[in-house]
């Protein structure tokens, strides 16, 4: 593994944390292109993740591995050396199944030991395995997407962790040449209990079939979440992984000199929760405490309760999970400074961040801690491993992604007044799971991936300071006017302004005279603001609710600089986004277009001339409702 030596922190002057640093190479075409890449080179990188687990087990053999919360409420502890053992013996029974990329391991269940195990011994002899949203499986009533992933995969081997909750959806998709393994309940479900799958693990067999893994040797399958359309399954291969792990600690190099420590709930069928902290783990040795926690008000509980016990060394979510999280850390100062304690820094991934939830957690660190704690973010795609472009640079705001990473080339293409962001890197898919078509819709004509995202310079004068996330392309849309909309920096700003009464927003106005937009609300702030209970049926139509929307609605298009970024329409809906529906996904983001097309008379009734009761609608010259 490379080693990169640390930079000392500074104060929060704009200059360099206690991380490793991107210094900016540009290269400019005639046709307007640019291409951006850093001056510092990607140090070499292990051949396969499992050889990491190989490494670890002889390294620290009674470190603990992975630990989780049993019946009991106690820990559940894994070592280095038990996990071992055990990966190799699940290993040694799945090469008796003929399993391969044609025939690979399918996981329906979430995060766990057990999960674990099954994903690193099917990788252990090259046999790719595909975690799939357990909500396709038990929210879901027809099992269309769950069926539609397993038909594309056509797995051999079908893992469930618990196999009671499954037992509908193993049915719907029960095949002949499907193996069902359970690691509890397998004889209700009519599955092998796992104990039985297991073989010898000094089986040379798996010795062969270990050696024989190459750095394009698909890993794993991870599947998009189908916003748009089917699912897609994403091919990772183990060089994709492995590169990607080496780039994160050349940007992290604390990761090298202290095993790393998590806590996380961040689900294994993404990207961020899989490759990101669970590889980051293994890769150096760390130790990660699974979080039975949820990124909401309500579900945050557990998350607080495992952080008041395990002190991490850096801190992962959403910005759900951070906006949920802080009101615990400002109310308890013994509980801030135990989070505060060894934090390296907080990463966050997946939305937007409020600018208020920043500067909390900002605040909180000099006070109990007495030093800043970076606040890093990035852009990156199930595609790219994930990470592509990382900011590791003080902002003191929200938004700044940063520059690309070591080893990545970022293609800048003009796209109207836009610049569209491409990249080129050893952690690019080669593409789409038995999808050449798909595939070939996202590189173009030199090879690069394209995000379907834009950037926006953080300062024109000076590159070092990187870039903006600048929206998604697709979601822009134009005016009557023919006046461009970009959505992701306007849902920053309202976001932002409407935190913490409104979850998240969804921007309207394709081909009308203004912009609207669709407001997701926190039901429990709301409760807390209103005094009603978050059950209450009248509780968003509630007059002081409104009124306080409205409120924060009119200072934001009194300080528009146009029609573009005024709202001057909104709707507090009452039916949240929905999981089946592709509207939301497992990590809590929303889809703006699958919101937008499957509630069309919802919008057709927010722009009606004569608008309904519902509507907040905006006196753009006075700034208030009529």
């Amino acid at each position: 593994m490379s080693r990169v030596a640390p930079r000392p922190m500074q104060a929060a002057d704009g200059g360099w944390h206690r991380l490793g640093r991107l210094d900016p190479l540009v290269e400019d075409r005639a046709d307007g292109t640019r291409l951006v890449t850093v001056r510092q080179q990607l140090a070499p990188y292990p051949r396969a993740l499992p050889d990491r687990l190989v490494h670890w087990a002889a390294a620290a053999p009674d470190r603990t591995f992975l630990a989780e919360r049993g019946p009991d409420g106690a820990w559940r502890r894994l070592t280095y050396g038990e996990a071992l053992g055990q990966v190799r013996s699940l290993a040694a029974g799945l090469l008796r199944h003929d399993l391969s990329a044609e025939r690979p391991v399918a996981i329906l269940s979430g995060n766990s030991i057990d999960h674990a195990l099954m994903a690193l011994a099917a990788m252990m002899v090259g046999v790719p395995y595909a975690p799939i949203s357990p909500p396709y499986s038990l929210v879901a009533r027809d099992f269309g997407k769950l069926s539609y992933c397993l038909d594309l995969l056509t797995p051999g081997l079908v893992f469930v962790a618990e196999a009671g909750p499954f037992r509908a959806a193993l049915a719907a998709v029960a095949r002949p040449d499907r193996v069902v393994v359970a690691a509890r309940g397998a004889e209700a479900a009519g599955a092998l209990p796992l104990a039985e799958l297991a073989g010898d693990p000094a089986d040379p067999a798996v010795d062969a079939a270990h050696a024989a893994i190459a750095p394009d040797t698909i890993a794993k399958f991870l599947l998009t979440s189908g916003s748009t359309g089917e699912p897609k399954a994403v091919i990772n291969t183990q060089r994709m992984l492995m590169a990607n792990q080496v780039m994160l600690e050349q940007c992290f190099p604390f990761l090298a000199e202290t095993p790393p420590v998590f806590v996380d709930w961040l689900p294994w069928n993404h990207t961020f929760g899989s490759n990101h902290n669970f590889g980051m783990v293994l890769t150096h040795g760390g130790t990660l405490f699974l979080d039975e926690g949820k990124p909401v008000a309500a579900g945050i509980l557990p998350t607080v309760r495992n952080l008041r016990e395990i002190a991490p060394t850096a801190y992962f979510n959403v910005p759900k999970g951070y906006e949920a999280l802080l009101p615990h850390l400002q109310a308890d100062i013994a509980f801030a400074r135990q989070f505060f304690s060894r934090l390296e820094m907080l990463f966050y991934a997946g939305a937007g961040l409020a600018q208020p939830v920043w500067d909390g957690y900002v605040a909180l660190a000099r006070e109990v801690a007495g030093r800043d704690v970076p606040f890093v973010t990035g852009l990156g795609a199930t595609e790219t491993a994930p990470s592509a472009i990382m900011n590791l640079r003080t902002t003191g705001q929200a938004g700044a992604i940063g520059l690309p990473m070591v080893g990545v080339t970022l293609k800048l293409v003009p796209a109207g007044a836009k610049l569209e962001a491409r990249v080129k890197a050893e952690t690019v898919t080669p593409g789409y799971w038995r999808r050449p078509d798909l595939t070939a819709k996202v590189f173009d004509e030199e090879g690069f991936y394209c995000f379907g995202d834009a950037v926006a310079y953080a300062d024109p004068a000076d590159l070092s300071k990187g870039f903006l996330f600048d929206g998604r392309l697709s979601e822009d849309f134009k005016l009557a006017t023919g006046t461009w909309v970009s959505v992701g920096p306007l849902r920053h700003v309202l976001n932002s302004a409407l935190d913490p009464l409104i979850r998240d927003t969804v921007v309207t106005g394709h081909d009308r005279d203004e912009v609207g937009v669709l407001l997701v609300p926190d039901r429990e702030a709301c409760a807390s603001f209103t005094g009603l209970a978050a059950g209450d049926p009248g509780l968003l139509a509630h007059e002081a609710l409104r009124a306080e929307v409205t409120r924060r609605l009119a200072g934001l298009a009194a300080a528009a600089t146009g029609s573009s970024n005024r709202v001057v329409r909104a709707m507090i809906l009452d039916d949240p986004p929905s999981l089946e529906h592709g509207e939301l996904t497992d990590k809590g983001s929303i889809n703006q277009r699958a919101v937008l097309a499957r509630r069309p008379a919802l919008v057709a009734s927010l722009h009606a001339a004569a608008p309904p009761a519902g509507v907040i609608a905006l006196d753009i010259r006075a700034g208030e409702t009529p």
